[in-house]
Protein backbone atom coordinates (compact mmCIF):
# COMPACT_ATOMS: atom_id res chain seq x y z
CA UNK A 1 0.00 0.00 0.00
CA UNK A 2 1.05 3.58 -0.69
CA UNK A 3 1.66 6.23 1.51
CA UNK A 4 -1.88 7.09 2.74
CA UNK A 5 -3.50 9.94 4.28
CA UNK A 6 -3.80 8.31 7.53
CA UNK A 7 -0.88 6.22 9.16
CA UNK A 8 -1.17 2.80 7.89
CA UNK A 9 -0.13 1.74 10.92
CA UNK A 10 -2.77 3.80 13.29
CA UNK A 11 -5.14 2.22 11.22
CA UNK A 12 -4.32 -1.09 11.52
CA UNK A 13 -3.16 -1.47 15.27
CA UNK A 14 -7.38 0.40 15.78
CA UNK A 15 -8.57 -2.63 13.46
CA UNK A 16 -6.44 -5.28 15.59
CA UNK A 17 -7.59 -3.76 19.37
CA UNK A 18 -11.55 -4.01 18.24
CA UNK A 19 -10.34 -7.74 16.92
CA UNK A 20 -12.50 -6.28 13.29
CA UNK A 21 -10.86 -8.62 11.00
CA UNK A 22 -14.08 -8.93 8.32
CA UNK A 23 -15.25 -5.27 7.28
CA UNK A 24 -18.06 -7.39 5.81
CA UNK A 25 -19.14 -8.05 9.16
CA UNK A 26 -18.12 -5.30 11.10
CA UNK A 27 -21.79 -3.42 12.09
CA UNK A 28 -22.60 0.15 12.02
CA UNK A 29 -21.38 0.85 15.56
CA UNK A 30 -17.93 -1.08 15.43
CA UNK A 31 -17.28 1.15 12.08
CA UNK A 32 -18.12 4.18 14.18
CA UNK A 33 -16.20 3.02 17.06
CA UNK A 34 -13.06 1.92 14.97
CA UNK A 35 -13.18 5.60 13.37
CA UNK A 36 -13.42 7.23 16.69
CA UNK A 37 -10.17 5.25 17.99
CA UNK A 38 -8.44 6.21 14.53
CA UNK A 39 -9.28 9.93 14.95
CA UNK A 40 -8.11 10.21 18.33
CA UNK A 41 -4.92 8.91 17.71
CA UNK A 42 -3.55 10.31 14.59
CA UNK A 43 -5.88 13.56 14.77
CA UNK A 44 -6.87 13.43 11.50
CA UNK A 45 -10.71 13.62 10.89
CA UNK A 46 -12.29 10.94 8.83
CA UNK A 47 -15.16 11.86 5.91
CA UNK A 48 -17.59 9.71 7.97
CA UNK A 49 -20.46 8.22 6.20
CA UNK A 50 -20.91 5.42 7.75
CA UNK A 51 -24.00 6.23 10.35
CA UNK A 52 -27.14 7.61 9.55
CA UNK A 53 -27.18 10.68 11.81
CA UNK A 54 -29.05 13.47 11.08
CA UNK A 55 -26.78 16.14 9.86
CA UNK A 56 -29.26 19.16 10.60
CA UNK A 57 -30.30 21.43 13.65
CA UNK A 58 -33.10 19.40 15.41
CA UNK A 59 -36.80 21.55 14.52
CA UNK A 60 -37.27 24.77 16.55
CA UNK A 61 -41.27 23.66 16.33
CA UNK A 62 -40.21 20.59 18.49
CA UNK A 63 -37.87 21.96 20.67
CA UNK A 64 -39.98 24.91 21.89
CA UNK A 65 -42.83 22.67 22.45
CA UNK A 66 -40.91 20.63 25.00
CA UNK A 67 -39.24 23.30 26.83
CA UNK A 68 -43.08 24.77 27.23
CA UNK A 69 -43.95 21.15 28.41
CA UNK A 70 -41.11 20.65 30.75
CA UNK A 71 -41.62 23.97 32.43
CA UNK A 72 -45.30 23.16 32.66
CA UNK A 73 -44.34 20.04 35.33
CA UNK A 74 -45.22 16.90 32.70
CA UNK A 75 -41.52 15.27 33.69
CA UNK A 76 -43.18 14.39 36.91
CA UNK A 77 -46.15 12.90 35.65
CA UNK A 78 -46.04 9.27 33.68
CA UNK A 79 -47.13 9.72 30.27
CA UNK A 80 -50.30 7.62 29.13
CA UNK A 81 -48.98 4.27 27.53
CA UNK A 82 -51.08 4.74 24.67
CA UNK A 83 -50.12 8.35 23.90
CA UNK A 84 -51.02 11.80 24.27
CA UNK A 85 -54.05 12.58 23.04
CA UNK A 86 -52.76 15.58 21.15
CA UNK A 87 -50.36 13.26 19.56
CA UNK A 88 -52.20 10.24 18.47
CA UNK A 89 -54.82 13.53 16.57
CA UNK A 90 -51.84 15.16 15.21
CA UNK A 91 -50.35 11.93 13.89
CA UNK A 92 -53.58 10.53 11.97
CA UNK A 93 -53.79 14.30 11.00
CA UNK A 94 -50.96 14.63 9.07
CA UNK A 95 -51.36 10.82 7.42
CA UNK A 96 -54.08 12.28 6.06
CA UNK A 97 -52.87 15.78 5.00
CA UNK A 98 -49.63 14.08 3.31
CA UNK A 99 -50.40 10.45 2.51
CA UNK A 100 -54.09 10.93 2.05
CA UNK A 101 -54.75 8.36 4.14
CA UNK A 102 -57.55 7.79 6.50
CA UNK A 103 -56.23 6.32 9.93
CA UNK A 104 -58.11 6.84 13.42
CA UNK A 105 -56.11 8.42 16.10
CA UNK A 106 -56.92 5.49 18.47
CA UNK A 107 -54.59 3.70 15.76
CA UNK A 108 -51.63 5.83 15.98
CA UNK A 109 -49.00 4.96 19.24
CA UNK A 110 -45.64 6.43 19.64
CA UNK A 111 -42.65 4.85 20.60
CA UNK A 112 -39.67 5.31 21.45
CA UNK A 113 -37.64 5.77 18.06
CA UNK A 114 -38.67 3.42 15.12
CA UNK A 115 -36.41 0.71 16.25
CA UNK A 116 -39.05 0.35 19.57
CA UNK A 117 -41.63 0.51 17.12
CA UNK A 118 -40.42 -2.62 14.80
CA UNK A 119 -39.29 -4.48 18.06
CA UNK A 120 -42.58 -4.27 19.45
CA UNK A 121 -44.38 -5.33 15.95
CA UNK A 122 -41.94 -8.45 15.13
CA UNK A 123 -43.08 -9.71 18.64
CA UNK A 124 -46.62 -9.60 18.25
CA UNK A 125 -46.39 -10.13 14.60
CA UNK A 126 -44.76 -13.25 15.31
CA UNK A 127 -46.74 -15.49 17.75
CA UNK A 128 -50.32 -14.68 15.39
CA UNK A 129 -50.05 -18.04 13.73
CA UNK A 130 -48.26 -20.64 15.18
CA UNK A 131 -47.65 -21.55 11.35
CA UNK A 132 -46.29 -18.62 10.39
CA UNK A 133 -43.01 -18.41 12.56
CA UNK A 134 -41.01 -16.39 9.92
CA UNK A 135 -40.70 -12.54 8.61
CA UNK A 136 -39.41 -11.77 5.17
CA UNK A 137 -37.80 -8.56 4.35
CA UNK A 138 -37.51 -6.93 1.17
CA UNK A 139 -33.59 -6.44 1.05
CA UNK A 140 -31.37 -4.13 1.49
CA UNK A 141 -32.88 -3.19 4.39
CA UNK A 142 -31.89 -1.61 7.33
CA UNK A 143 -29.06 -4.22 9.49
CA UNK A 144 -30.19 -3.47 13.27
CA UNK A 145 -33.72 -4.94 12.20
CA UNK A 146 -32.36 -8.25 11.43
CA UNK A 147 -30.68 -7.95 14.99
CA UNK A 148 -33.51 -8.00 16.62
CA UNK A 149 -35.34 -10.79 15.20
CA UNK A 150 -31.47 -12.59 16.38
CA UNK A 151 -32.37 -10.99 19.89
CA UNK A 152 -36.01 -12.13 19.84
CA UNK A 153 -34.59 -15.36 18.69
CA UNK A 154 -37.27 -15.23 15.73
CA UNK A 155 -36.89 -16.78 12.10
CA UNK A 156 -36.69 -14.17 8.95
CA UNK A 157 -35.69 -14.81 5.53
CA UNK A 158 -34.27 -12.20 2.46
CA UNK A 159 -33.92 -11.57 -0.82
CA UNK A 160 -32.12 -8.42 -2.58
CA UNK A 161 -34.75 -6.73 -4.65
CA UNK A 162 -32.23 -6.06 -6.96
CA UNK A 163 -33.06 -8.28 -9.72
CA UNK A 164 -36.77 -8.37 -8.95
CA UNK A 165 -37.98 -4.64 -9.54
CA UNK A 166 -41.54 -4.60 -11.66
CA UNK A 167 -43.74 -7.57 -12.48
CA UNK A 168 -41.00 -9.58 -11.17
CA UNK A 169 -40.86 -9.12 -8.08
CA UNK A 170 -44.73 -10.77 -7.80
CA UNK A 171 -43.33 -14.41 -8.73
CA UNK A 172 -40.10 -13.39 -6.11
CA UNK A 173 -42.90 -13.21 -3.40
CA UNK A 174 -44.93 -16.01 -4.20
CA UNK A 175 -41.74 -18.09 -4.24
CA UNK A 176 -41.57 -17.38 -0.45
CA UNK A 177 -44.75 -16.68 0.91
CA UNK A 178 -46.47 -20.08 -0.95
CA UNK A 179 -44.49 -21.57 1.78
CA UNK A 180 -47.11 -20.55 4.38
CA UNK A 181 -44.70 -19.94 7.17
CA UNK A 182 -43.99 -16.12 6.56
CA UNK A 183 -46.55 -13.39 8.41
CA UNK A 184 -44.81 -10.55 7.62
CA UNK A 185 -43.22 -8.15 4.72
CA UNK A 186 -40.79 -5.65 6.00
CA UNK A 187 -39.41 -2.77 3.78
CA UNK A 188 -38.18 0.61 3.74
CA UNK A 189 -39.76 3.25 1.25
CA UNK A 190 -36.91 5.76 0.44
CA UNK A 191 -34.57 2.39 0.89
CA UNK A 192 -32.08 2.24 3.49
CA UNK A 193 -29.10 1.64 2.53
CA UNK A 194 -29.84 2.49 -1.64
CA UNK A 195 -32.66 4.74 -1.99
CA UNK A 196 -34.20 3.17 -4.47
CA UNK A 197 -38.51 4.04 -3.90
CA UNK A 198 -41.16 1.26 -5.45
CA UNK A 199 -43.54 2.12 -7.86
CA UNK A 200 -47.16 2.19 -7.22
CA UNK A 201 -47.22 -0.83 -9.50
CA UNK A 202 -45.33 -2.69 -7.09
CA UNK A 203 -46.56 -1.57 -3.92
CA UNK A 204 -50.48 -2.83 -5.62
CA UNK A 205 -48.01 -6.21 -6.19
CA UNK A 206 -46.98 -6.41 -2.20
CA UNK A 207 -50.46 -5.97 -1.31
CA UNK A 208 -52.04 -8.37 -4.16
CA UNK A 209 -50.14 -10.69 -2.45
CA UNK A 210 -50.26 -10.02 1.12
CA UNK A 211 -53.59 -10.45 0.64
CA UNK A 212 -53.81 -13.63 -1.35
CA UNK A 213 -51.67 -15.02 1.40
CA UNK A 214 -52.66 -13.04 4.80
CA UNK A 215 -49.80 -11.37 5.71
CA UNK A 216 -49.21 -8.19 7.20
CA UNK A 217 -47.18 -5.54 5.25
CA UNK A 218 -44.51 -3.02 7.23
CA UNK A 219 -43.51 -0.28 6.13
CA UNK A 220 -40.60 1.91 7.33
CA UNK A 221 -41.33 5.25 6.29
CA UNK A 222 -38.38 6.48 7.91
CA UNK A 223 -37.39 8.88 5.35
CA UNK A 224 -41.00 10.47 4.58
CA UNK A 225 -41.29 12.39 2.21
CA UNK A 226 -37.53 12.77 0.92
CA UNK A 227 -38.40 10.99 -2.87
CA UNK A 228 -37.27 14.73 -4.03
CA UNK A 229 -38.41 14.05 -7.28
CA UNK A 230 -41.68 15.25 -6.50
CA UNK A 231 -42.43 18.27 -4.21
CA UNK A 232 -44.38 16.28 -1.01
CA UNK A 233 -44.48 19.24 0.80
CA UNK A 234 -48.02 20.54 0.35
CA UNK A 235 -50.40 19.28 3.06
CA UNK A 236 -53.54 18.46 1.82
CA UNK A 237 -52.63 18.67 -1.53
CA UNK A 238 -50.80 15.62 -4.09
CA UNK A 239 -48.80 13.98 -4.95
CA UNK A 240 -48.63 12.50 -1.30
CA UNK A 241 -46.05 10.06 -0.12
CA UNK A 242 -46.55 6.74 -1.64
CA UNK A 243 -47.79 3.99 0.67
CA UNK A 244 -48.97 0.25 0.94
CA UNK A 245 -51.90 1.59 2.67
CA UNK A 246 -53.32 2.56 -0.47
CA UNK A 247 -53.76 -1.02 -1.89
CA UNK A 248 -54.23 -3.35 1.33
CA UNK A 249 -56.14 -2.84 5.02
CA UNK A 250 -53.71 -4.84 6.63
CA UNK A 251 -50.65 -2.79 7.06
CA UNK A 252 -48.23 -0.87 10.12
CA UNK A 253 -46.59 2.25 9.11
CA UNK A 254 -43.81 3.74 10.76
CA UNK A 255 -42.85 7.16 10.73
CA UNK A 256 -39.94 8.66 12.23
CA UNK A 257 -39.15 12.05 13.64
CA UNK A 258 -35.03 11.29 13.72
CA UNK A 259 -34.66 12.21 9.96
CA UNK A 260 -37.81 14.33 8.93
CA UNK A 261 -37.66 16.75 11.72
CA UNK A 262 -34.28 16.17 12.92
CA UNK A 263 -35.39 15.13 16.04
CA UNK A 264 -33.09 11.88 16.67
CA UNK A 265 -31.46 12.51 20.00
CA UNK A 266 -34.92 12.97 21.53
CA UNK A 267 -36.33 9.31 20.55
CA UNK A 268 -39.70 9.31 19.21
CA UNK A 269 -41.56 7.94 16.14
CA UNK A 270 -45.42 6.79 15.65
CA UNK A 271 -46.58 3.79 15.01
CA UNK A 272 -49.50 3.76 12.60
CA UNK A 273 -51.74 0.23 12.25
CA UNK A 274 -54.61 0.08 9.83
CA UNK A 275 -58.11 -0.12 11.47
CA UNK A 276 -58.67 -4.00 10.21
CA UNK A 277 -55.13 -5.54 11.80
CA UNK A 278 -55.90 -3.23 15.06
CA UNK A 279 -58.84 -4.73 15.62
CA UNK A 280 -58.43 -8.40 14.56
CA UNK A 281 -58.01 -11.37 17.12
CA UNK A 282 -55.53 -13.85 16.60
CA UNK A 283 -55.79 -17.16 18.19
CA UNK A 284 -51.48 -17.03 18.94
CA UNK A 285 -51.64 -13.09 20.21
CA UNK A 286 -54.61 -14.17 23.15
CA UNK A 287 -52.56 -17.76 23.64
CA UNK A 288 -49.36 -15.87 24.32
CA UNK A 289 -50.63 -12.56 25.44
CA UNK A 290 -53.67 -13.34 27.37
CA UNK A 291 -55.41 -9.81 25.74
CA UNK A 292 -57.73 -9.63 22.19
CA UNK A 293 -56.65 -7.57 19.64
CA UNK A 294 -53.12 -6.97 17.59
CA UNK A 295 -53.00 -3.40 18.36
CA UNK A 296 -54.18 -4.30 22.24
CA UNK A 297 -50.73 -6.98 22.39
CA UNK A 298 -48.92 -4.21 20.88
CA UNK A 299 -49.80 -1.22 23.09
CA UNK A 300 -50.74 -2.85 26.41
CA UNK A 301 -48.28 -5.99 26.59
CA UNK A 302 -45.17 -5.15 24.85
CA UNK A 303 -44.75 -1.59 24.47
CA UNK A 304 -45.59 -1.43 28.50
CA UNK A 305 -43.43 -4.32 29.22
CA UNK A 306 -40.55 -2.59 27.37
CA UNK A 307 -41.17 1.47 28.29
CA UNK A 308 -44.16 2.01 30.38
CA UNK A 309 -44.43 4.61 27.38
CA UNK A 310 -42.31 7.37 25.37
CA UNK A 311 -41.00 10.33 27.25
CA UNK A 312 -44.13 13.10 28.55
CA UNK A 313 -41.85 16.13 27.12
CA UNK A 314 -40.88 14.66 23.62
CA UNK A 315 -44.67 13.55 23.18
CA UNK A 316 -45.33 17.39 22.97
CA UNK A 317 -42.63 17.91 20.45
CA UNK A 318 -43.76 15.30 18.03
CA UNK A 319 -47.39 16.67 18.45
CA UNK A 320 -46.51 20.18 17.68
CA UNK A 321 -43.85 19.34 14.84
CA UNK A 322 -46.94 16.76 13.53
CA UNK A 323 -49.38 19.98 13.66
CA UNK A 324 -47.18 22.76 12.32
CA UNK A 325 -46.42 20.46 9.11
CA UNK A 326 -50.61 20.20 9.07
CA UNK A 327 -50.71 23.81 9.00
CA UNK A 328 -48.40 24.69 6.81
CA UNK A 329 -46.52 26.75 9.02
CA UNK A 330 -43.30 23.77 9.19
CA UNK A 331 -42.18 22.93 5.69
CA UNK A 332 -40.08 20.03 7.33
CA UNK A 333 -39.39 18.52 3.05
CA UNK A 334 -37.89 21.67 2.15
CA UNK A 335 -35.93 21.57 5.36
CA UNK A 336 -34.23 18.64 4.42
CA UNK A 337 -33.62 19.25 0.78
CA UNK A 338 -29.96 19.75 1.92
CA UNK A 339 -29.32 16.09 1.63
CA UNK A 340 -30.24 15.51 -1.57
CA UNK A 341 -27.97 18.52 -3.06
CA UNK A 342 -25.19 16.83 -0.90
CA UNK A 343 -25.80 14.02 -2.97
CA UNK A 344 -25.73 14.93 -6.23
CA UNK A 345 -22.35 16.80 -5.20
CA UNK A 346 -20.58 13.88 -3.52
CA UNK A 347 -22.02 11.09 -6.11
CA UNK A 348 -19.86 13.23 -8.72
CA UNK A 349 -17.17 13.35 -6.89
CA UNK A 350 -17.11 9.53 -6.29
CA UNK A 351 -17.96 8.83 -10.12
CA UNK A 352 -15.42 11.47 -11.04
CA UNK A 353 -12.55 9.31 -9.21
CA UNK A 354 -13.67 5.88 -10.93
CA UNK A 355 -16.44 5.28 -8.18
CA UNK A 356 -19.75 3.17 -10.35
CA UNK A 357 -23.52 4.14 -8.43
CA UNK A 358 -24.62 0.40 -7.76
CA UNK A 359 -28.44 0.62 -7.15
CA UNK A 360 -29.10 3.72 -9.65
CA UNK A 361 -32.28 3.26 -11.27
CA UNK A 362 -36.00 2.73 -10.03
CA UNK A 363 -37.66 0.46 -13.27
CA UNK A 364 -36.25 3.01 -16.11
CA UNK A 365 -36.10 6.40 -13.73
CA UNK A 366 -33.13 7.38 -12.11
CA UNK A 367 -33.17 7.32 -8.30
CA UNK A 368 -33.57 10.73 -6.41
CA UNK A 369 -30.64 12.09 -4.76
CA UNK A 370 -31.10 11.35 -0.60
CA UNK A 371 -30.18 10.25 2.50
CA UNK A 372 -27.69 7.63 0.93
CA UNK A 373 -26.44 6.47 -2.06
CA UNK A 374 -24.55 3.09 -3.20
CA UNK A 375 -20.91 2.82 -4.42
CA UNK A 376 -18.65 0.00 -5.80
CA UNK A 377 -15.40 0.38 -7.08
CA UNK A 378 -13.89 -1.89 -10.07
CA UNK A 379 -12.19 -5.07 -8.78
CA UNK A 380 -12.75 -4.86 -5.77
CA UNK A 381 -15.33 -6.50 -3.16
CA UNK A 382 -17.13 -4.74 -0.80
CA UNK A 383 -15.10 -5.42 2.60
CA UNK A 384 -11.15 -5.08 0.98
CA UNK A 385 -12.97 -1.60 -0.18
CA UNK A 386 -14.12 -0.35 2.85
CA UNK A 387 -10.68 -2.08 4.51
CA UNK A 388 -8.74 0.64 1.85
CA UNK A 389 -10.53 3.18 2.15
CA UNK A 390 -10.10 3.29 6.30
CA UNK A 391 -6.37 3.73 5.26
CA UNK A 392 -7.68 7.45 2.77
CA UNK A 393 -10.04 8.83 5.75
CA UNK A 394 -13.22 7.89 4.54
CA UNK A 395 -15.43 5.40 5.97
CA UNK A 396 -18.83 3.96 4.97
CA UNK A 397 -20.72 0.50 5.64
CA UNK A 398 -20.60 -2.99 3.27
CA UNK A 399 -23.87 -3.19 1.62
CA UNK A 400 -23.49 -7.33 2.55
CA UNK A 401 -24.04 -6.03 5.96
CA UNK A 402 -27.88 -5.04 4.91
CA UNK A 403 -28.62 -8.10 2.82
CA UNK A 404 -27.90 -7.10 -0.50
CA UNK A 405 -26.10 -9.39 -2.51
CA UNK A 406 -24.32 -6.34 -4.59
CA UNK A 407 -20.72 -5.93 -3.87
CA UNK A 408 -19.91 -2.54 -2.71
CA UNK A 409 -20.72 0.51 -0.14
CA UNK A 410 -23.82 2.38 1.02
CA UNK A 411 -22.69 6.47 1.83
CA UNK A 412 -24.77 8.65 3.87
CA UNK A 413 -24.62 12.09 3.03
CA UNK A 414 -25.63 13.50 6.58
CA UNK A 415 -23.14 13.60 8.12
CA UNK A 416 -20.65 15.13 5.79
CA UNK A 417 -20.14 18.99 5.66
CA UNK A 418 -19.96 20.93 2.73
CA UNK A 419 -16.79 22.26 3.85
CA UNK A 420 -15.51 18.59 3.64
CA UNK A 421 -16.16 18.00 0.01
CA UNK A 422 -12.37 19.25 -1.26
CA UNK A 423 -11.01 17.03 1.42
CA UNK A 424 -13.56 13.86 0.00
CA UNK A 425 -12.44 14.94 -3.64
CA UNK A 426 -8.62 14.65 -2.91
CA UNK A 427 -8.72 11.92 -1.11
CA UNK A 428 -10.69 9.72 -3.72
CA UNK A 429 -8.44 10.88 -6.15
CA UNK A 430 -5.53 9.84 -4.40
CA UNK A 431 -7.31 6.32 -4.36
CA UNK A 432 -7.91 6.42 -7.92
CA UNK A 433 -4.31 7.15 -8.48
CA UNK A 434 -2.97 4.47 -6.12
CA UNK A 435 -5.39 2.07 -7.52
CA UNK A 436 -6.02 2.99 -11.09
CA UNK A 437 -8.80 1.38 -12.95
Amino acid sequence: MQKTPIDSTIVKAQLEALNITDMNKASIREVVQVVNLIEAASGEKYVRMEMGVPGLPPSAVGVQAEIEALKKGVASIYPNINGIPEIKTEAARFVKNFMNIDVKAEHCVPTTGAMQGTYALFQVASCCDPKKDTALFIDPGFPVQKQQFMVMGAKFESFDVYHFRGEKLRDKLISYLRQGNIHSIIYSNPNNPTWVCFTETELQIIAEVSRQYDVIVMEDLAYFGMDFRKDLSKPGQPPYQSSIANYTDQYVLFISASKIFSYAGQRIAMVIMSEKLYQRNYPGIEQRFQIKGFGNAVIYRVLYAMTSGVAHSVQYAMAAMLKAASDGTFNFVHQVKEYGEKAAIMKKIFTGNGFKILYDKDLDEDIADGFYFTVSYPGMKAGDLLYRLMFYGVSAITLLSTGSTMEGLRACVAPVHRDQFKVLEERLKKFNADFPV
